[in-house]
């Protein structure tokens, strides 16, 4: 794996207890992820990864929602993925959902024994926690088939929320080791001058976004460098 490897330790020290209660907890402040599952609109057969899978509590749902996908979870953390197995069986869907331990940025389809590329790769609530975001935004990229499209939702600028909510907030979120990233949402917001790159909807006062974009060699080589 090509982050250091204390990177994947903190993640399973973050999460050895957490990950129990995750689910219950998460629910009240990662708004958007059920947008995002709804927006999906995939063809049957699909091909979806989830980058930072957690619990696979996103996962489940679009299996759920889409009987015929094919679905992928990825995680640096050995331990959410203990939680991750367990949601998948939890629903019937051990045998329809293949997991591996690794950095989103070494992401390649031969990490699950596959050699296709994916149509769908979705982060939830995974980029501003993933120390080397752009990388691991173009390996998504990278390991689409042609007409596929990265879809994120994460925390927004957080500016609406007025100056001492947002410092609060933004010292709370640091002692999980997130960081929203303002850089991708306002280049994505600011587009080629008349509109966002992709789909973008903020959620009230910029608390959060959710996004996707087709992958597209042109905007993709020169965005997030």
């Amino acid at each position: 794996m090509s982050e250091a490897p204390d990177h994947a330790a903190l993640m399973d020290k973050v999460y050895r207890r957490q990950r129990y209660i995750y689910d219950l907890t998460r629910k009240y402040y990662l708004f958007g992820r059920d947008r995002l599952i709804r927006e999906l609109d995939l063809k049957p057969g699909a091909r979806v990864i989830e980058i930072g899978c957690g619990t696979a509590r996103n996962l489940v749902k679009i299996g759920q929602a889409y009987p015929d996908a094919k679905l992928f979870g990825l995680d640096a953390s050995s331990e959410m993925l203990i939680s991750a197995r367990a949601s998948a069986a939890r629903a019937n869907m051990q045998d329809r959902v293949k997991f591996v331990q690794a950095y989103a940025e070494d992401l390649t389809p031969s990490l699950f024994g596959e050699s296709a590329p994916f149509d769908a790769a979705v982060f939830s609530y995974s980029l501003s926690m993933i120390p080397d975001w752009k990388k691991a935004l173009h390996a998504a990229q990278a390991n689409l088939a042609p007409g596929g499209r990265v879809y994120v939702v994460d925390f927004g600028d957080l500016t609406g929320l007025g100056p001492i909510a947002e410092r609060v907030l933004r010292f709370w979120l640091s002692l999980f080791h997130v960081a929203p990233r303002e850089e991708l949402l306002h280049t994505i917001a600011r587009g080629d001058g008349r509109a966002p790159f992709g789909k973008l909807a903020l959620l009230p006062a910029r608390y959060a976004f959710v996004w996707n974009a087709e992958r597209n060699a042109a905007f993709w080589d020169g965005a997030f460098r």
